[in-house]
């Protein structure tokens, strides 16, 4: 019996699952979540703690963990891709990044 990778996603919601052990690059990993299980290859090694995404995500879309909005996609992000700072804008405490503010 092989490696078992350990990984967290808290709501179905969710585009991005968290890593609870370093993960290598090419390893498939479980992913479950309120009963619903798939399987995610990383395309880079994923660090204990760090974030990566469990569907393919565009530009500009909502990054969602936890159910909450955490940043915008500044870039396009590949299913089993690393999501930090390299393509994640974060948009929390900027009000120039709230689209409906209230006035």
């Amino acid at each position: 019996m092989g490696v078992q990778y350990k990984t967290v996603m808290m709501k179905p919601s969710d585009n991005v699952a968290i890593a609870l052990m370093d993960l290598p690059k090419g390893a498939v990993v479980p992913v479950v979540c309120e009963g619903h299980q798939q399987e995610v290859q990383l395309v880079q090694d994923i660090r204990f703690g760090h974030k990566f995404a469990v569907k393919p995500i565009a530009e500009g879309a909502e990054i969602l963990k936890y159910g909450e909005i955490i940043g915008r996609a500044s870039s396009e992000i590949s299913m089993g891709e690393h999501v930090h700072v390299h393509n994640l804008e974060g948009i929390r405490g900027r009000g120039d990044k709230v689209e409906s503010r209230v006035q």
